[in-house]
This record gives C-alpha cells, structure tokens and sequence, in this order.
C-alpha cells in the first residue's frame, strides 16, 4: 500500500504530530510506503491568486479555467504539481488534523483550493442527458482511498445526534463527500478523537492502540457508502435523489448514502 499522509497542525508536538508520527512508523514497519506532507514544516501557500497559474492568468482573474488551462499545459506551480503527483502516487491517503471552528484549518483547506485544479480534482468527463460529469464516484482520483483522522476539543456528546456542535459525520459531509468523494476517492469511516484538550498520557496509551488497529485495517475497511451520481440514483440534470429509494424518515446528508 502506497500512503499519503496530508498533515496540518503547526506543533510537531502536538497529539496531530504524534498520530501522524505513528502512522508513518506503523505503516512502514507493516511494510508499506508512506508519504508526508507537512504543510505547516513545508511552509505551504495557503491562498490562490493569478501567481498559481503564471502565463495562463487572466485579467480578471478567472480561477476555475485559469487553473484548467495551467495544470493542462503543465505550467502550475511547482509545489502545486509535486502534491498532485503524490495524490496519483498514492493509494490511499489520510488527511490529519484538528477540527478547527467546525472545519479544515486553514492551510489544509488552502492546500486543497490550490492542488485540486480544474481539470484535475473537477471539470472532467462528460455532460450529456444521462451523465453530468465523471464526479461523485468517478474522476481523476478514482480508486483511492482516504480516511480522516480528526482530534477535536471537546466531549463526544458535543458531537452527537442531538449535541449542541451538531453531529460529528454532519459537520465531515463537506470534507468526505463534498471534498473527497467529488474527485473519486471513496472515503473510510473517520478516526476522530474528543475531549482531546483534556487528554493525558495515560489516556494516549488506549489512543495509539486503537489508531494502530484502524492503520492496519485499512485495506479491509468497507468505504462509507456514498451514492455515485451516474449509476441510476440520481435525476439529471436536477441531480435530485429519485423518490422512494431513501430508507423511512431518513432526512439530509444522510440520503446521500445508501443501505
């Protein structure tokens, strides 16, 4: 297995730092090759703007085909092409960091505003009267696969069904659907951690061992099962789940997988 480990916390310290320093060793020890990008140590760009693009920015600046027209005549940035290298290189990929004000710190969701460019993580397949494009189960990434690994502050019946921070797989749809499953990747069930300003050595112990078992199940791990937008689930063009095929009483991002 060929892993890619996108990591964004700015403490090598940090719980992150040690979860990202134990899946490098777990992995590799397991005999697996593994990848790091560490975005805060590589001192990652975390805006785009017309520099990303070079002699393919327009005026005004038009990021979506801009950034098409760059990454198909091969004249994106270099630090740009060298992540999207990795992603190809990769079979699997995981994604550590805190949930920060109920998402992606900022410099991962940076990272991925620049390396998912037009015509490499969107924009590619067809649009015709019964497909609307190779995204949500097909694309660029398809065949791959990516896990979360996410520590959050507070307690886990903050992020419960009926918790004040709404529930944990509600506030990941974005990033696990919306981000991931768009370009292809099938996306495992998340490893998140709660109440982890709380933690202590003791707690950490049970911490390392229950992320080694999931790092060593990777390959075995059923993927959530998101619907994929071209296989007869979905209207087109309205893209508008068809009647009847969502279980009883099942309401909002939660229709979206099936079983």
């Amino acid at each position: 297995m060929k892993t890619l480990i996108v990591y964004a916390h700015p403490e090598p310290k940090s719980l992150n730092g040690s979860l990202k320093d134990l899946a490098v060793s777990t992995l590799e020890a397991a005999g697996h090759e593994v990848l790091v990008s560490d975005l805060y140590a590589m001192k990652w760009k975390a805006v785009v703007d017309a520099a990303d693009y070079g002699p393919h920015a327009s005026s005004p600046l038009k990021v979506a085909l801009d950034s098409g027209r760059a990454f198909d005549s091969g004249t994106l940035t270099p630090d740009v092409l060298a992540e999207q290298e990795k992603l190809l290189w990769a079979d699997t990929i995981i994604f550590q960091f805190p949930l920060w004000w109920y998402a992606l710190p900022a410099i991962l969701k940076g990272w991925v505003d620049r390396v998912f460019t037009y015509h490499f993580g969107y924009g590619v397949g067809e649009h015709s009267d019964t497909k609307y494009g190779e995204r949500f189960g097909e694309g660029t990434l398809a065949g791959r696969r990516a896990l979360l690994s996410v520590t959050a502050g507070g307690p886990e019946s903050h992020y419960a069904a009926r918790g004040i921070n709404g529930p944990i797989d509600d506030l990941l749809f974005p990033i696990q659907h919306g981000i991931l499953y768009y370009p292809g990747i099938e996306v495992l069930p998340p490893f998140v951690l709660y109440g982890t300003d709380r933690m202590t050595d003791e707690d950490y112990a049970d911490v390392a061992k229950a992320w080694e078992q999931r790092l060593l199940t990777l390959e075995s791990t059923e993927p959530i099962p998101f619907r994929r937008q071209n296989f007869g689930d979905y209207e087109i063009p309205s893209l508008h789940l068809k009647e009847g095929l969502e279980p009883e009483g099942r309401t909002g991002f939660g229709l979206h997988t099936s079983g």
